[in-house]
């Protein structure tokens, strides 16, 4: 008897690019799960319609990605914390009684892959973070419950640096500074939407040493000109963000299943040899 599949998706404009299809349809193999994992490209103008519709014909979950993360939040009739203080979501769960949740995992898949898999000590780290918009917000709250020695913003308009500081201050040492005054970091991320355009960062003198890791929140089959750059500088690990994608995917599948896959076997399908870092 062939069991009758759950229906998921990932929601962007652009989306044909997603890798999301393929590392779910391994998470179902891998647990067994009845999922059936497509992807949707909404119109700019028409996400909530069109999340909507999908759950209406018998969606169960749903992934968001750029640029819907923060309508993913505001179509929400719950809002985990995490997600409402970054004012990000990624992740949508159908609920029982018709109600939607959201989430966002993004934070989660970025501690997991640099404590996990690159096995990187966060406790007592300088972490300098370049950006201020969504894809930074939502990684804050993980980095400072790390136990982060300070976690120190970036950002071409210093002001969004602050405002973003000032909405975590409580939650741990964070602080904001002008590009061209950032410290030395031991972790170096980049969460701009420079390298999809192919440009790197403003990078202070000294920002980068023999000690950092850097690390690229986006993910590409080649080194991004950050982390060409930072390999330049002299940098003691690039990385980019294919394992954070991964990680985050597996926590949303926990979220819509209840269990929880082994990512190291997805990553390993999805480059099977260390050609970016």
């Amino acid at each position: 008897m062939i069991r009758q599949q759950d229906r998921y998706a990932v929601f962007g404009h652009p989306v044909g690019h997603s890798l999301s299809p393929r590392i779910h349809g391994w998470f179902a193999q891998q647990t067994g799960e009845a999922v059936a994992y497509e992807a949707i490209e909404a119109p700019l103008d028409g996400f909530k319609a069109a999340v909507l519709a999908f759950f209406a014909a018998g969606g169960r979950g749903a992934n968001v990605t750029v640029p819907f993360k923060g309508e993913a939040c505001a179509m929400a009739d719950y809002l985990e914390p995490a997600a409402e203080r970054a004012g990000a979501a990624n992740t949508l769960r159908l609920e029982d009684d018709g109600r939607i949740s959201a989430f966002n995992t993004d934070g989660i898949g970025l501690i997991r892959d640099l404590q996990g898999r690159l096995a990187c000590r966060l406790e007592g780290a300088t972490v300098v973070m370049l950006g201020a918009g969504g894809a930074a917000a939502g990684v804050i709250e993980p980095l400072l419950a790390s136990a982060v020695a300070r976690l120190v913003i970036g950002n071409r308009s210093h002001a969004r640096a602050l405002q973003l500081a000032d909405r975590f201050e409580a939650l741990g040492p964070i602080e904001a500074r002008a590009m061209g005054e950032l410290p030395p970091a031991d972790v170096l991320i980049n969460a701009t939407a420079a390298s999809l355009a192919g440009i790197v960062p403003e990078l202070a003198p000294g920002l980068v040493t023999s000690r950092t890791l850097a690390y690229d929140m986006v993910y590409a089959a080649r080194p991004t000109a950050f982390l060409l750059r930072c390999a330049e500088l002299g940098a003691a690990q690039t990385v980019d963000g294919l394992g954070m994608l991964v990680e985050q995917a597996a926590e949303a599948f926990r979220l819509w299943r209840g269990v929880l896959p082994a990512t190291a076997p997805v990553f390993a399908g999805l480059r099977p040899s260390p050609n970016v870092e």
